[in-house]
């Protein structure tokens, strides 16, 4: 077999206990022939994705993994989506002198100087956004659908996953249409965030009492996602309004703030900026809580293009439109779908008014047929995804079934415990 020359000036060999530590490292370690895994976190968002796909390789003695953090404009927060990952944290130029087993990755900045067989994986629900009109790292490309075309997939003329995972049959089409060179490495196998959030919808009312809601509170989740389109831009406003237009005592307001938000303006800056709402009582959902169970419990959502918005549709809350560019997404997507079904927030008529008028028009049908464009393979994921990477590792899969995690209870954003049982 070919060994590859690492950093150090040592040989490594795929699959052997020093193909990621150098030999004498190796000596000293308990277990010395695992296969090596390197997860690459670009963003708080793709760390949070990728533990749900590790977790599928818990427990087995043959796996090691190990971490890196990749170049990306939204580096800050990465390293908050990791678990407590001590001695294998691999500074990144240190990983990219070495070779791995598996390479798993939901961004693509960087992969290609990575030496292993990649598993690309979505950061979001599906991939509805188009890529960005003037993207500097490939000037004067045309717009494609984020994630699908040849300036995520393509490098030097070579397709650089071993393998792309798609949650959906649906974005072979436009996966086609945009990188067709790409075809054959692309494997359906489901969204591990649209399973953990059906899973726990039977937990609602569990979720809501963790949360400190009282029986009878209603929850409304705002939602924005990142950049110049998203609805941040508009909590000045719309936080004021749900403020005073709604009895704090029946209504409870929580704001989700896409990860890229934090990562971009600070911590400091983000609840600086909210905290006129923050001190009467808005709750600003913290990054590191898991984001999901508050979509399990919202009672109304108020969003944007963002997947978290998508997401909601597994739910029974109806969703409103703070602000939806649709130049910046895709026109045959699920979110443009949801776009000309929910109806939009409007500035000029009480917050009441609106929200009973998107309870009205709520239908369970159409919200429904949304969510099942999320996922082809519902209830799945677990089992596609870990065939998938113990093919590409040359491994036999362990002898029982793969389960995904429950979302864990959140932390309390509203009142002490002993409150009341949300209802």
């Amino acid at each position: 077999m070919t060994g590859v020359r690492t950093k150090s000036g040592t040989t490594a060999v795929p699959g052997s206990a020093d193909s990621s530590i150098s030999p004498g490292a190796a000596q000293w370690l308990t277990l010395r022939h695992c296969k090596q895994v390197l997860a690459v976190v670009h963003t708080e968002v793709y760390g949070q994705r990728l533990r749900d796909v590790l977790s599928l390789l818990e427990s087995d003695l043959r796996i090691q993994v190990r971490f890196t953090v990749a170049p990306h404009a939204f580096n800050a927060g990465a390293r908050r989506s990791l678990p407590a990952v001590g001695g294998a944290m691999l500074p990144w130029e240190e990983a990219v002198g070495r070779r791995f087993d598996l390479v798993i990755a939901a961004g693509s900045q960087g992969v290609d100087r990575l030496t292993g067989p990649l598993l690309r994986l979505p950061h979001g629900a599906g991939h509805n956004k188009l890529s960005r009109p003037h993207d500097d790292r490939d000037p004067g490309a045309p717009r494609t659908v984020g994630g699908l075309g040849r300036r995520y997939l393509v490098r030097g003329g070579r397709v650089v996953p071993r393998a792309l995972a798609l949650a959906h049959r649906e974005e072979l089409g436009v996966l086609r249409r945009h990188c067709p060179e790409a075809m054959p490495v692309a494997q359906v196998v489901g969204d591990a965030t649209y399973d953990r959030i059906r899973a726990a919808l039977p937990t609602r009312r569990h979720i809501r009492a963790a949360l400190g809601l009282r029986r009878g509170q209603r929850l409304l989740l705002v939602s924005s996602t990142w950049g110049s389109g998203s609805s941040f831009d508009r909590l000045d406003a719309l936080l004021p309004r749900l403020l005073t237009e709604l009895d704090p005592e029946q209504y409870r307001t929580a704001v989700l703030v896409h990860p890229n938000v934090w990562s971009g303006h600070g911590d400091w800056q983000v609840r600086s900026w909210l905290s006129p709402a923050l001190d009467r009582g808005v709750a600003l959902v913290p990054p590191e809580l898991d984001w999901r169970s508050l979509v399990v419990a919202a009672d109304w959502v108020i969003g944007d293009h963002g997947s978290v918005t998508l997401y909601s549709t597994l739910t029974n809350a109806p969703i409103l439109l703070a602000c939806f560019p649709a130049d910046d997404v895709d026109p045959s997507s699920p979110g443009a779908e949801l776009a000309r079904v929910a109806p939009a927030l409007s500035p000029s008529r009480p917050l009441p008014e609106q929200l009973a008028y998107a309870r009205a028009v709520y239908r369970a049908a159409d919200y429904a047929r949304i969510a099942r464009r999320i996922s082809s393979e519902p209830g799945r994921f677990g089992r596609n995804a870990r065939r998938l990477m113990y093919r590409l590792l040359g491994l036999g899969e362990p002898a029982y079934e793969p389960a995904l995690s429950p979302l864990p209870l959140p932390g309390r954003l509203w009142g002490s415990p002993g409150d009341g049982v949300a209802g």
